[in-house]
């Protein structure tokens, strides 16, 4: 929500709406039922344009979370008030709330501490139902629950703002024409709905931690809201299960090199030249922890095999004393539940470690579909590049970053490229 000028007041509001305004719309929409939610919207645009002019008058107040809620709840009973003859509100306490005797004590309700997390659960659920297309899930968590505009969803998945507002409005479309509720599910749909949403959170994360834009590598708001969703799961009875705790371990050790993996100047760091000493001790001991939570139980998902690869790499002393062994078997159990080419390039990347390089050369050309992905995906020609170099074949080397460089669309990525160009041998030359 930008006001324009960056005064005081428009930086706190601005910050307020980014971590505020997904728990006040799902509240909202907990009382005016998702059909509304566009109401739930309005009143909340309402309460942030009323904080930006009164704030500008008056004092800040002490609590200005406390203020905001206090405000969309007044304004939600407005609403109340005017529509009750006109709309359906939620299908559960309509009748309360239609009745001047209890609607003002509904909605208090409603914004209660619980009621407001199981309103921003009940969310999650219905932003990842498995009815909307997927292309539709991440844009509408973002704006729904994570107060993102539309400009920056659209920067953020490399998108226009014209595209990230048809899938959103085609999104509502989606959940009014086929009846998506608004709830927790409950018996045999539990499980299928839970794996969307990891699903859901999983490239949300990635999408952060992996950013394509091209001016920042790493989208770190992304990346926090992803684990604040997954953690606001967790807390739930709904969501203690070992998978909810593998996928935040598994973000809790990668978030852990946030600050090691670029330099000041916005320059890749690789993990085998990153300052240890850097990386984040709180995060990784979250992770080990998660991690002894996801072991409960036989459940042994490709989140608990990602997040013990994730371990090896976040524990290691050295570069040199990681366990590429023991990675290497995790990577052959993912693969038998997970046979993805990212994957089996990662394998290769770790069997180059124990064999060599030219092991990791023969083990990515075994990949199917590989010359497919190589002329699409820069990650496979900058992968063999450096797998060339190791193995002393500058020519090969070469042709590889340079058609790296021509795929990727990350600065960061591109001068780390050229770099590696500027260091191979001259054409032919032994």
């Amino acid at each position: 929500m930008r006001e324009g000028a960056n005064t005081p007041v428009s930086v706190l509001v601005d910050h307020l709406f980014r971590h505020e305004s997904g728990r006040m719309v799902a509240a909202l929409t907990r009382i005016f039922g998702i059909h509304n939610l566009s109401l739930a919207e309005d009143v909340v645009q309402e309460a942030f344009l009323k904080a930006c002019q009164e704030w500008r008058l008056n004092p800040i107040p002490p609590n200005p979370s406390a203020w905001l809620l206090l405000t969309a709840r007044n304004r939600a009973i407005d609403a109340i008030r005017r529509n009750r003859h006109q709309i359906a509100f939620s299908e559960d306490i309509t009748h309360l709330l239609n009745s001047e005797f209890t609607a003002a004590g509904t909605v208090d309700e409603m914004f209660l501490d619980d009621e407001v997390a199981d309103s921003q659960l009940r969310m999650i659920f219905t932003c990842c139902h498995p009815s909307l297309p997927p292309e539709m899930r991440i844009p509408l968590t973002l704006r729904t629950l994570s107060g993102f505009g539309i400009q920056e969803i659209a920067s953020a998945l490399l998108s226009s703002k014209e595209t990230i507002t048809k899938r959103l409005y085609r999104a509502r479309q989606c959940i009014s024409e086929q009846g998506i509720r608004f709830e927790i599910p409950a018996g045999d749909d539990l499980a299928e709905r839970l794996d969307t949403v990891y699903t859901v959170l999983y490239l949300l994360f990635n999408e952060g931690y992996n950013s394509g834009r091209a001016d920042e590598l790493i989208r770190k708001d992304l990346c926090l809201e992803a684990m604040r969703l997954c953690l606001l799961l967790s807390q739930h009875r709904i969501g203690d299960h070992p998978r909810t705790y593998a996928l935040l371990s598994l973000m809790c050790f990668h978030a852990s090199r946030f600050d090691s993996r670029i330099t000041g100047d916005n320059e890749i760091v690789l993990l085998q030249d990153q300052d240890r000493s850097a990386w984040d001790r709180e995060l990784i001991r979250r992770g080990e922890y998660y991690l002894g939570r996801a072991a409960e139980g036989d459940d042994v998902s490709q989140y608990h095999l990602e997040a013990a690869i994730s371990a090896e790499y976040a524990l290691a002393p050295s570069f040199q004393d990681t366990d590429w062994i023991l990675i290497a078997g995790l990577y052959d159990a993912l693969l038998a539940i997970k046979t993805n080419p990212l994957v089996k390039l990662n394998r290769a990347v770790v069997l180059g470690r124990i064999h060599g390089p030219h092991a990791a050369i023969e083990e990515i050309h075994r990949i199917e579909g590989l010359e497919r992905l190589a002329s699409r995906h820069y990650l496979y020609n900058a992968v063999l590049g450096q797998l060339y170099i190791e193995a002393d074949d500058h020519d090969r080397a070469r042709e590889c970053i340079a058609r790296a460089g021509e795929l990727t669309t990350s600065d960061a990525e591109k001068r780390l490229l050229a770099r590696k160009l500027q260091s191979l041998r001259p054409p032919n030359e032994t």
